[in-house]
């Protein structure tokens, strides 16, 4: 028998289409850059059970087929990054009264490109032109990176259909935080929780009851002091679960182990905690929601100093502007990294709709001193809020400015390694800048300085709010 005869209108001179006999063991490449390169470029049919140029059907009995997909799944699991959408089904098939299957999968266009095939630690990209499927070229890498940069993890459809008696714990969360008000299969649907067809989205998968695969990791760490490098540390506990589970335990985790300490107002005393709950319950949103759920082998990172708390997680600040650390949380607006999580959390009465961001922890320390002030810190692949700890006396102070090596400036000026040295560490406002210096918000300052490092590439500008910053470029700079 032959493929054609139980597939009807099958198009076996497509470029979208490649049969197998069997998964090879010895040559795992040669069939995964299949799959890779129809992810690639625009989808197509991958049989096995079928002989190749032929369409002979081999097939497969039960017991065979279902071992063969499952080393299929874990060959591609281990091997392609990100994961190509995929459908894989079994075709039924009698030959002289014996059952038997061919496995069809049925690779599509991939949302996020380039899908990178890694093998001994060696990445490679493929494309599939013609019926061939050979290395992509340069330009085709660019090509596909561009189109494919807005995509979010979350709102990409997995292979898994929706149960609804597994996502007890996000209908109680939802509960909780909504006066006792239930979550209606309509709201889950609405914000694209799964499909017309029953499917999740990715990003549904990480709010399910059973769900412990990594890309919700955390790891929460206690030091005796005031940084990682020379000081002991005292707890290092690691965690991964669903979101919600993700959410209680950070705020356990910190909550058990933050000080308090007793102050007198008037004839009564109040107790403070190192961390207001509404600040650290809102950077902990922050969190879960805006992390970069594409970058494997990442976790969210809670470090708590002796003088201060760290959340960070992996990704940058999503399309927007460089921040380097800035205390201006008030004037950031937050882009969604995740719209999917983001609806869900929305729903749940946890986060604002509007992305008004850091408002409520900017309220929590307001009237604190200049060292009691929180702060966040955007770099190329994290983003980092610092809560300063209340009950610590001396709060958190900057460092101090670093010196400076660096090519002499053309057309430069004798305030340009004090303006790149105060710079490098924090992004600072023109008037930051100038009182630093001990000089006027002078257009000469504006212009012939600042404008001048800008335009030589030593300072990168930013706009928050109305407000301009500056933030030295490090690659033109050497620390001392």
């Amino acid at each position: 028998m032959y493929l054609e005869e139980i597939i009807e209108n099958i198009q076996l001179e497509s470029d979208k289409f490649e049969c197998k006999s069997k998964l090879n063991r010895d040559d795992v490449v040669g069939w995964l850059k299949t799959i890779a390169g129809f992810a690639n470029a625009s989808g197509g049919d991958f049989y096995i059970g079928v002989e190749d140029k032929t369409n002979k059907l081999i097939g497969f009995d039960r017991t065979e087929a279902d071992n063969e997909r499952n080393y299929f799944n874990n060959q591609v699991n281990e091997h392609l990054v990100p994961r190509p959408q995929m459908m894989i089904s079994f075709i039924r098939y009698e030959i002289k009264g014996k059952e038997r299957f061919v496995i069809r999968v049925q690779v599509g266009n991939s949302a996020i490109k380039p899908v990178i095939l890694k093998y001994k630690n060696v990445p490679s990209i493929y494309m599939r032109r013609d019926g061939f499927t050979n290395g992509a070229t340069y330009e085709e890498i660019i090509d596909m990176s561009v189109k494919s940069k807005n995509t979010q993890y979350d709102i990409l459809t997995s292979d898994v259909k929706y149960d609804a008696s597994k996502f007890t714990m996000l209908r109680e969360f939802y509960t909780s935080h909504n006066d006792g008000k239930e979550l209606t299969e309509k709201a889950l649907q609405s914000m694209g929780f799964y499909n017309e067809e029953g499917l999740l989205a990715n990003g549904a998968l990480l709010f399910a009851d059973d769900y412990q695969d990594k890309k919700t990791e955390i790891q929460c760490s206690v030091f005796s002091g005031f940084n990682k490098g020379s000081e002991r540390i005292v707890t290092i506990n690691r965690f991964n679960g669903n979101i919600i589970s993700a959410i209680n335990y950070i705020m356990e985790f910190v909550t058990q182990r933050m000080n308090h300490s007793m102050i007198k107002l008037g004839d009564t005393r109040k107790n403070i905690d190192a961390y207001p709950q509404r600040a650290l319950f809102e950077g902990v949103i922050n969190a879960v929601a805006h992390r970069d759920y594409f970058l494997d082998g990442t976790q969210i990172q809670v470090d708590m100093f002796k003088n201060r708390l760290e959340i960070s997680f992996p990704g940058s600040f999503y399309r927007g502007e460089k921040l380097g650390k800035t205390y201006e949380l008030s004037g950031i607006i937050s882009k969604r990294r995740n719209a999917l999580i983001a609806s869900v959390l929305v729903s749940c009465n946890v986060m604002e709709a509007a992305g008004t961001g850091f408002d409520k922890i900017v309220e929590e320390y307001k009237g604190e001193n200049e060292t009691h002030r929180p702060y966040i810190y955007s770099s190329s692949d994290h983003f980092t809020l610092v809560l300063p700890d209340l009950t610590y006396m001396d709060g958190v102070e900057d460092s101090s400015n670093p010196i400076l090596t660096f090519v002499p400036v053309a057309d430069g000026t004798d305030l340009d390694d004090k303006v790149l040295s105060f710079c490098y560490y924090q992004a600072h406002k023109v008037s930051e800048i100038a009182e630093y210096l001990g000089i006027s918000d002078s257009t000469y300052l504006r212009k012939q300085v600042l404008g001048n490092l800008e335009k030589q590439g030593y300072l990168e500008s930013s706009k928050i709010s109305r407000a301009m910053y500056f933030k030295t470029n490090p690659d033109m700079v050497t620390v001392n």
